[in-house]
């Protein structure tokens, strides 16, 4: 897809694949695509691999405020500097650069495209952890009742956006369960929504959700209520012609 690109990376405590990554994505992002790390407080050596790659722009948070809060930063810079399109990818390796191109040849009829661990195509990889994997199917499960959409995968990061879209959305939830709002709204606005294989990548299988979401029957309490909100807010009436995010 054509316009300008920014690619938005949110960043916590990721010194061991930061570099890898930064790299990759330099390598295979369109050329004159920009990117951006928002380190949400980091407390290890990020910083100091950032100062290494001074053509990446970079937003600090103070303290840690969560994967959905910098993501929405991440939106708001882009959104704020005129960027066409965004694409969001993690730092921790989990995710392959080589596929941004996939993304963006994807967004030609789709507002949103995300990568998904779980289309066919997509077995290249680990199995995931069991219980990453009962809840992603259970939540998307729901998602895909109340939305009308198809999704395999409700949780992927590794996404493109058309700056359009994004400007419909409201967002505002701070942690992991952000993406759920995503597709709540987007669905209220009738936004086209499309899915690519991606591969299963889990470095760190036994990683950290922090904000107390690390017991798997809290966070799924936590994502169904996240939804749950979402479909209150958006989805109890039709959406009034002018409606629209800021």
């Amino acid at each position: 897809m054509n316009g300008r690109v920014l690619v938005v990376m949110p960043l916590y405590n990721e010194e061991a694949t930061l570099q890898e990554v930064l790299e990759a994505v330099l390598r295979y992002a369109p050329p004159q695509a920009d990117v951006l790390v928002v380190d949400d407080g980091s407390t290890d050596r990020s910083a100091e691999i950032l100062a290494r790659f001074p053509q990446v722009r970079v937003i600090r948070h103070p303290e840690n405020r969560g994967y959905g809060a910098s993501l929405i930063d991440g939106f708001r810079y882009a959104l704020e500097h005129g960027y066409d399109v965004v694409v969001t990818m993690d730092c921790d390796a989990q995710h392959e650069p080589y596929l941004i191109p996939d993304l963006l040849a994807a967004l030609e009829d789709a507002d949103i495209v995300s990568g998904s661990r779980y289309l066919p195509g997509s077995s290249r990889g680990q199995d995931p952890p069991p219980d990453r994997l009962r809840i992603n199917r259970e939540v998307t499960e729901r998602v895909n009742r109340l939305t009308g959409y198809r999704l395999t995968d409700a949780f992927c990061g590794f996404k493109a956006y058309r700056a359009e879209a994004l400007r419909r959305l409201q967002l505002d939830e701070p942690s992991y369960g952000m993406p759920l709002q995503v597709w709540v709204q987007a669905a209220r606005w009738g936004l086209r929504v499309r899915e690519i294989p991606i591969g299963r990548i889990y470095k760190n299988p036994h990683r950290r959700f922090w904000g107390g979401l690390d017991d798997p029957e809290v966070r799924l309490r936590y994502y169904v209520d996240v939804l749950e909100r979402e479909a209150a807010r958006w989805l109890s009436q039709p959406a009034s012609r002018g409606e629209g995010g800021p």
